[in-house]
């Protein structure tokens, strides 16, 4: 199947540029925006676009900031919620709209947890999938990942060692996206050759 995807627009918001598409531009009164996860692309949406903008919304697919052809900042600092939710609520800015429908996936759904903690008139509801809203403790979220699923938990292990994540990746690019993307195939370790 074949799927009319729309072309995207790059749009200067909140200091970077984010590629977004959209549909249904005619319902400007019903504004959908669709949240992709990691490690998604709003590509991910593609089933669900002409689905919305059929039954009346107008639907805005941003990729979030480091994703597609969005802006890449370098600094970790720029990936923070107040960027990321920053982004959602300068998209609506740049359409004139009040509030919207976010729907969020993965993480995705983090940052629209998060835009309804910091923005909460900027929303009229939410749709959060794989990830309910999480509450904030006392323990930092690294901490209590670990203390739960151990330290060789990917997420874990990653953070707790700065630098680790971007070098697997760079000398291992295809084994670690295969590995990632795989279907009904046994781990395999990363190697130079693949």
């Amino acid at each position: 199947m074949i799927l009319d995807f729309p072309e995207p627009t790059l749009m200067s918001v909140n200091g970077v540029q984010l590629e977004v598409f959209e549909a249904g531009r005619e319902h400007a009164a019903r504004p959908i925006v669709l949240c992709h996860g990691w490690p998604e692309h709003a590509y991910s949406w593609r089933y669900q676009v002409p689905a919305l903008a059929a039954a009346g919304y107008h639907v805005i697919v941003p990729n979030q900031r480091g994703y597609g052809n969005s802006s890449r900042p370098a600094e970790v600092t720029d990936y923070d919620i107040e960027h990321l939710s920053g982004d959602l609520v300068a998209l609506l800015d740049h359409y004139g709209y009040e509030d919207a429908t976010f729907v969020g996936h993965d993480w995705g759904a983090f940052v629209v947890w998060g835009l309804t903690l910091l923005h909460p008139n900027r929303v009229n509801g939410v749709v959060a999938l794989s990830l309910p809203y999480q509450e904030r403790g006392e323990m930092p979220w690294i901490e209590g990942m670990e203390a739960v699923l151990g330290a060789d938990f990917y997420f874990v292990h990653f953070n707790r060692q700065p630098g680790v994540a971007d070098a697997v990746f760079g000398e291992n690019t295809l084994r670690f996206l295969r590995n990632l993307y795989r279907k009904n195939v046994p781990l395999a370790a990363p190697g130079r050759n693949d």
